[in-house]
């Protein structure tokens, strides 16, 4: 007869506590005293709630597991981040959650809290509506790293952030179609509301480039979008022609726009390169094969997973704050 399955409330008989204590010992989560959380450990290892590896990780503090939160798998981007961040993890012996938020503040709160989260040695975090409060009062005392330039604004003085330099990288993407001949530089990605940061950033690295060059800002050559995505890209690049507006260049503040206005471009007949040199931000695979080709800011998505899981393997080696990794120019 196949022996019947041990369950918390099981662990619970034996150690003569609540399966509300089990569960805080199982899962990492509220307070549970050294006496009593030995003892429930020892119940898990006698009546084999658990392999015998797994509770023996639960007694050392690790779970072997991490948790991934990104605002949306559907785009490109976070796609691609997240199977990076697999591998990396996969080749240090660890296993990624990866959940999807939608960019909304309740879903972002709710994973930085752990809810629906088994025992986790680490939280890496993209978040797009959280608040500094929300990073600062969490409930749960695990490593976190928070990634993406609105994690950069809300991580608190003993919080950790890894990215790239995005003003850098924006001015180096511009300063480069500059340097191929272009003198009138549009940019499409400029948002008005929600989370803006990334946008602002990248704006900013844009603005930064043409002053340098001694190129007079044209508030004519800014593409608006609620979103940074194929669609908004289309719709931004459509405004710009039928507003008249001569550009030689043009810088997308991420890959995804950049393709969806090359659509525009080309169903309106204007020749990338020759006419307009289009550049993106991102390297996704699908920029890889598109035809016009263009040029890109790689983000160095893994030196960034790397840099993350050191930070999260010995937190406390690693001084808070902000830790860059390294960009480059994909010039196609």
């Amino acid at each position: 007869m196949a022996r019947a399955r041990v369950t918390l409330a099981d662990i619970a008989a034996r150690v003569g506590v609540s399966a509300k204590t089990v569960s805080n010992v199982v899962n990492s989560t509220g307070w549970v005293g050294a006496e009593v959380r030995e003892k429930v450990l020892a119940a898990i290892d006698e009546l084999g709630y658990r392999p015998n590896l797994a509770a023996r990780q639960l007694r050392r503090g690790s779970s072997g597991a991490l948790a991934l939160a990104l605002p949306s798998l559907a785009e490109p981007y976070f796609a691609e981040l997240a199977a990076v961040f697999v591998d990396a993890a996969h080749d240090r012996h660890l296993t990624v959650l990866v959940t999807q938020t939608g960019g909304a503040r309740e879903r972002e709160v709710e994973a930085l809290d752990g809810v629906r989260l088994p025992a986790l040695d680490g939280l890496i975090m993209s978040p797009l509506r959280l608040k500094a409060e929300d990073v600062a009062e969490r409930r749960r005392d695990i490593p976190l790293v928070l990634v993406g330039e609105h994690g950069e604004r809300v991580a608190g003085v003993g919080d950790h952030h890894v990215g790239i330099d995005n003003v850098a990288a924006a001015a180096a993407a511009t300063a480069e179609l500059i340097a191929q001949g272009c003198r009138r530089i549009a940019a499409i990605g400029v948002q008005d509301e929600g989370a803006i940061e990334t946008s602002r950033d990248r704006f900013d690295g844009y603005a930064l480039a043409l002053r340098q060059a001694g190129i007079a800002m044209d508030d004519t050559l800014t593409g608006h979008v609620r979103k940074l995505n194929r669609a908004e890209g289309a719709v931004a690049a459509q405004r710009l022609l039928e507003s008249g507006a001569e550009f030689d260049g043009l810088l997308c503040f991420n890959d995804s726009l950049a393709l969806g206005a090359l659509y525009t471009l080309g169903v309106r007949g204007v020749a990338v390169p020759d006419q307009v040199r289009v550049m993106g931000f991102d390297d996704i695979a699908d920029g890889r094969y598109s035809i016009p080709a263009f040029s890109t800011v790689a983000p160095g998505r893994e030196a960034l997973a790397n840099r993350v899981l050191d930070i999260i393997a010995d937190p406390d080696s690693a001084a808070t704050g902000h830790h860059e990794v390294p960009f480059s120019l994909v010039i196609r």
